[in-house]
């Protein structure tokens, strides 16, 4: 907890996202760096503990909630508090946490679709998915998490964590990463709906995908401006020639 701490540098400016409080051993520790940790806990018994462990604690916003509205949009509430204290602190909002593994992958997805995502996010997930947002073309683990995350964001390995660093220990490793959103995300809403769209069917072509989501005349235009063989399967782009794409595809909706 400490080095994942440390990783994320805070200052008594900063605002802390904690997705997944649980016991609260972490938000303990963040609560004496940050000038305000914006504490989610969804689970009943856990938030009662929490709120009993913490009482008083004055720069703690606790929500008993779940970070996300639906799969595709964080919850007002928790935005909500958070630009609150960041208004307040004028320091950078950061996201600190060991990540549940049922919400991990949609809402790093949705922190950088937001219109201000955190400056910083240091977070622990299981390996599985920190293999799956930094995997490389060619392989089974390139998704819609990998390339979203990878164009709009610098992304770090900090440290690989053993199940024996957690109670009770889960039967996976986990790896701590830190993710430094990008300035330049505008394109990232297009090149989600492309991205999505073309791994709705993976062992399907590109040509077969485009084509069935955004039109003939689409498929078209990319045959006109470049050279990309659509015959290929999704899992075989790079990151570049997805953003690529994805302009391409964004330019019929202007027209």
């Amino acid at each position: 907890m400490r080095k994942l701490v440390d990783a994320a540098g805070l200052t008594s400016t900063d605002t802390v996202l904690e997705v997944g409080a649980g016991t609260g051993s972490l938000t303990e520790m963040l609560l004496e760096r940050a000038g305000r940790v914006v504490a989610v806990e969804y689970d009943h018994g856990l938030h009662a503990l929490l709120a009993e462990r913490l009482a008083g604690r004055d720069r703690l916003t606790l929500l008993h909630s779940d970070v996300l509205a639906g799969k595709s949009k964080i919850a007002p509430q928790v935005l909500e508090a958070m630009g609150a204290a960041a208004r307040s602190l004028g320091g950078r909002v950061c996201l600190v946490a060991n990540l549940p593994y049922n919400v991990a992958s949609p809402l790093l997805i949705d922190l950088l679709l937001v219109e201000r995502p955190p400056e910083l996010e240091c977070f622990t997930v299981q390996k599985e998915v920190a293999d799956r947002i930094t995997a490389g073309p060619g392989g089974k683990l390139i998704g819609p998490l990998s390339i979203i995350m990878q164009s709009g964001a610098e992304i770090e390995r900090i440290a690989r964590v053993t199940p024996q660093a957690f109670w009770p220990q889960p039967r996976v490793e986990s790896v701590m990463l830190r993710v430094t959103p990008r300035p330049e995300r505008t394109h990232l809403p297009a090149l989600a709906r492309v991205v999505h769209e073309c791994f709705l069917h993976r062992r399907k072509t590109l040509r077969y995908n485009l084509e069935a989501a955004f039109g003939g005349e689409a498929l078209a235009r990319i045959h006109q401006v470049t050279d990309l063989d659509t015959g290929r399967r999704p899992e075989t782009l790079s990151v570049a020639e997805w953003e690529a794409l994805s302009r391409i595809v964004a330019s019929g909706d202007n027209e």
